[in-house]
């Protein structure tokens, strides 16, 4: 007897959400042009968007079967599905690269792309902050270097700056 399957917290949502992405795209796909020929534009797409619903079907029905996973003692499903699919690591790094988005245009990329890489090195593990600082200085000296000279790229200075600097 083989053994039991487990499924893990958020499966059941996940696989349904596939299914209905790929009931969508089926849909999409079949509105560019329609069943007119194998040949049209709209085949390639039919033909995968078909694949990934049939695929998807075939997920739901195993992730129905599956034995639900036991969460640790005193912790709810929710709690178990945020440990396994959002670890503190991904969130906090996630949270880092909003705040360079955020502040890229503002501090420019120098400024911004340092600090993003320090704070990132720490998070992902790294806690010498001179290496941190240095190992950073150097990346981004060498990412300058090779966009400012030799592509010619004018990486953005950012708006905090242009009045000091003008």
């Amino acid at each position: 007897m083989p053994p039991v399957r487990t499924r893990l917290p958020g499966e059941t949502v996940f696989a349904v959400l596939m299914l209905l992405l790929s009931a969508f795209l089926l849909w999409a796909a079949v509105d560019i042009s329609g069943l007119k020929s194998y040949t049209s534009a709209g085949a390639y797409p039919m033909a995968a968007a078909s694949t990934m619903l049939v695929c998807s079907l075939i997920v739901v029905a195993q992730t129905a079967r599956a034995q639900a996973a036991q969460p640790e003692p005193g912790e709810s499903p929710w709690r178990a599905f945020v440990r396994r699919i959002a670890p503190p690591v991904i969130v906090s790094t996630s949270l880092a690269i909003a705040a360079y988005m955020l502040t890229l245009e503002w501090l420019g990329f120098v400024v911004s792309s340092y600090g993003f890489l320090v704070v990132t090195m720490r998070l992902l593990g790294s806690a010498r902050w001179g290496l941190n600082l240095l190992v950073s200085a150097l990346v981004l000296g060498t990412i300058y270097l090779v966009f400012q000279t030799v592509f010619s790229v004018v990486l953005p200075a950012g708006r905090l700056w242009q009045g000091w600097l003008a």
